[in-house]
């Protein structure tokens, strides 16, 4: 029998639970840099350097921490689903947690490309991002076409490239869980609204919800006990 597609969009409330810090948890600063600084192609063009660091030290950090059980779970579901991860986080504990099909809206930190490649409107391809690991990128380390190598982040002011994959993601689902970011941050926000009119769609937050939706199933709980909860309603109801 076809397996049912499940479609999930995870924010900063997965990774919170496994130690990652994020610039909305502290009124715009990140981990004590102001964002402007070190998430925007302004500031990239202002100081390389001070963003360089700011990433290598980010890079360091994501291999001092493990993916945690609302990670797990969510790989979990493809014994059962055909799942898509929709994530606006830039770390890999999705991909250490076994989810095998992931689309990083904002990049990934493991990864880089040259400077001079920013998104798809501008020509960069998959082709020129590669995986450096927990490795460090400094001034003067070049891509293979001669560029300043950068974070493959997608920056406050740049373009991003994989929406329209993650918009294909949402369309297609028969359940949408949405899970450690509310709907009023975007792009989650915008994205919840490509689903089907007449399928369930489930958001694990522990916070109110601003948004009434008779298709919306609250579970109002952070996002490794959400989880649980989660999946046994599915089970209760499969």
């Amino acid at each position: 029998m076809k397996k049912k597609k499940i479609t999930v969009l995870t924010g900063a409330g997965v990774s919170a639970e496994s130690g990652i810090s994020t610039f909305r948890d502290s009124d715009g600063l990140w981990e004590n840099h102001n964002v402007e600084d070190v998430a925007s192609i302004e500031g990239w063009y202002r100081n390389p350097s001070l963003v360089l660091d700011f990433y290598n030290a980010r890079r360091a950090q994501l291999f001092t921490v493990r993916p945690n059980a609302a990670h797990e779970a969510i790989a979990s579901l493809e014994k059962d689903f055909d799942v898509t991860v929709v994530t606006q986080n830039v770390d890999n504990l999705h991909e250490r947690a076994g989810s095998t099909r992931i689309i990083h809206l904002h990049g990934e930190l493991t990864k880089v490309r040259p400077e001079n490649c920013c998104n798809d409107r501008d020509g960069y391809s998959e082709e020129t991002v590669f995986d450096i690991g927990a490795d460090e990128i400094h001034i003067g380390d070049m891509a293979p076409n001669g560029a300043q190598l950068r974070p493959h982040i997608v920056w406050f002011g740049e373009a991003v490239p994989k929406i329209e994959a993650a918009i294909d993601a949402v369309e297609a689902a028969d359940i949408l869980l949405i899970v450690g970011t509310s709907l009023q941050v975007y792009p989650a926000a915008g994205l919840y609204r490509y689903a089907k009119t007449n399928i369930p769609i489930y958001i694990i937050d522990p916070k109110e919800l601003s948004v009434r939706d008779s298709r919306l199933t609250h579970i109002k709980d952070v996002a490794t006990k959400g989880m649980e909860t989660f999946k046994n309603l599915i089970n209760s109801r499969s």
